[in-house]
């Protein structure tokens, strides 16, 4: 689940149903009690009324619940229904309960009251999130990243280069002490080695070895670089398929690897690349 991905719009509906699960335990009714008399037996909650509680306080926090999981969590669906759809109805649902439910009360308590007012904020940040641009944007910020590496580089490199350029971090097959494999500037010649060729040969090699490192370098003069978007956007495949194989998330940082004109082929956290074709407005980390 990625929490990062939740927008304002969500953080307002989380904030509505704690204030509405917190209601459920108020006293439903007001009730004056004369000097004297025990008047508990009158102080019911909506514990206390299983039809209430149902269709008003828990049907409010199951659909925020609904609509935060379909936000973390895209593309889950119950009976042909997108989670987040219908955890809008039933925050709708539960702001009718409760303007019903009041308005029918003669003398209505702080749990009533509480409750409604949580329904409305509710319901009005679930209807209003996906059209608001306030509530679109990303609940918490992106955290910046650290200094981008070309596309390849081992973590932890200071040199800055991925695998093949002088620098890097030893290749496969790269002897204990040396700063290069074999066939790399600045390997250091082992006795017994097989295929090492003679002393009067090494410099031939050497003044050939930096070609296979040149051709490793990438192509062009683009640099991978970390990216996040501004709102949800989709991943496509890089063959060319119409249909998404990921969503990129805002407030999640994202490597560029590779740019075909306007897109930007991009790789995800788990390792699945694809073609981002909206890159307007993105954030360069």
């Amino acid at each position: 689940m990625n929490i990062r991905s939740l927008t304002r719009g969500d953080g307002v509906v989380i904030g509505a149903a704690v204030v509405l699960f917190i209601a459920s335990f108020l006293n439903l009714a007001s009730i004056d009690c004369p000097t004297g008399v025990d008047c508990g037996r009158y102080e019911t909650n909506a514990w206390d009324t299983l039809g209430l509680l149902m269709s008003m306080f828990l049907a409010g926090v199951i659909a925020a619940a609904l609509i935060v999981v379909a936000r973390a969590l895209p593309g889950r669906k119950v009976a042909g229904l997108d989670l987040g759809q219908f955890g809008v109805a039933l925050a709708v649902f539960s702001l009718w309960t409760a303007f019903w439910t009041i308005i029918d009360m003669s003398s209505a308590g702080a749990g009533m009251i509480l409750g409604l007012l949580a329904t409305i904020v509710l319901a009005a940040g679930a209807v209003a999130s996906p059209l608001v641009g306030a509530l679109k944007a990303p609940l918490m910020g992106a955290p910046r990243p650290q200094a981008p590496q070309p596309y390849g580089a081992q973590p932890g490199v200071t040199g800055g280069a991925g695998y093949g350029y002088p620098g890097a971090g030893q290749p496969y097959g790269a002897p204990q002490g040396g700063t290069g494999g074999y066939g790399y500037p600045g390997g250091a010649p082992q006795p017994g080695q097989p295929g090492q060729p003679d002393a009067p040969h090494q410099p031939d090699q050497q003044s050939a070895a930096p070609a296979p490192a040149q051709q490793a370098a990438p192509a062009g003069d683009f640099a991978p670089f970390w990216f996040a978007v501004p709102v949800a956007r989709p991943l496509y495949a890089e063959d060319g398929s119409p249909t998404p194989i990921a969503e990129l998330a805002p407030g999640t940082w994202y490597l560029a690897v590779e740019q075909r004109g306007a897109a930007l082929v991009a790789q995800t956290q788990d390792g699945r690349r694809g073609v981002l074709q909206d890159t307007t407005g993105i954030q360069r980390g």
